[in-house]
């Protein structure tokens, strides 16, 4: 697959207003300051589509961009945010879960890691929420470019081995850099993919 088209759709407060249609849409969604807008517009090849802030906890609305005029890329809140009021880390709660139990037109979570930390307590247990929900996911380790490979690779085999505590399959995982654009092409792979078996179904 490749880009053909990518324009901001609109930005909804509440789930209710989200797009009225039955375009699939991948929901891209991780911690405070995981680099989520970064890869959104490098994958979209524009360069400030999804609105970047070096002050964690700046997308408090759903974002919807339509891709190819065909399919939604959903920027969702992210999680995790220290500095912000227990009312807004309540309203950003309620958002995730009436989205995730709500939006029959989710194909799947795509949930960012930050590929230079060590295993999160926050994104095991987001983890662990978005699959009691049923909601499919996989993981997309960010920021590859500020690791050696080997370092990244150390940080895979880590989290890897966490996974499996608790899970009796690791997600598909993907290694990307927003930078070096590495990464973005599995990515879309992964989005067609799923497209063309919920039409084969």
């Amino acid at each position: 697959m490749k880009i053909q088209s990518s324009e901001f759709y609109t930005s909804s407060a509440r789930v209710s207003e989200c797009p009225d249609n039955n375009l699939p849409e991948f929901a891209f969604i991780g911690r405070s300051n995981v680099g989520k807008s970064s890869l959104i517009n490098s994958l979209c090849n524009k360069k400030s589509i999804a609105k970047t802030s070096s002050k964690p906890g700046k997308t408090l609305l759903i974002n919807h961009f339509i891709i190819n005029k065909s399919f939604f890329i959903v920027d969702l809140p992210g999680y995790g945010f220290a500095k912000i009021s227990k009312k807004e880390k309540e309203k950003i709660k309620n958002i995730h879960e009436n989205y995730f139990k709500n939006r029959k037109q989710l194909f799947s979570a795509l949930l960012l890691i930050d590929i230079r930390l060590e295993p999160q307590k926050i994104d095991l247990e987001f983890m662990e929420y978005i699959n009691k929900l049923f909601v499919p996911f996989i993981l997309i380790f960010t920021k590859s470019d500020k690791l050696k490979k080997s370092e990244a690779s150390k940080r895979i085999q880590t989290y890897s081995e966490e996974i499996k505590r608790n899970w009796e399959k690791s997600p598909q995982i993907i290694i990307s850099s927003a930078k070096n654009r590495i990464g973005l092409d599995d990515i879309l792979v992964f989005i067609n993919k799923s497209i063309e078996e919920f039409k084969k179904n």
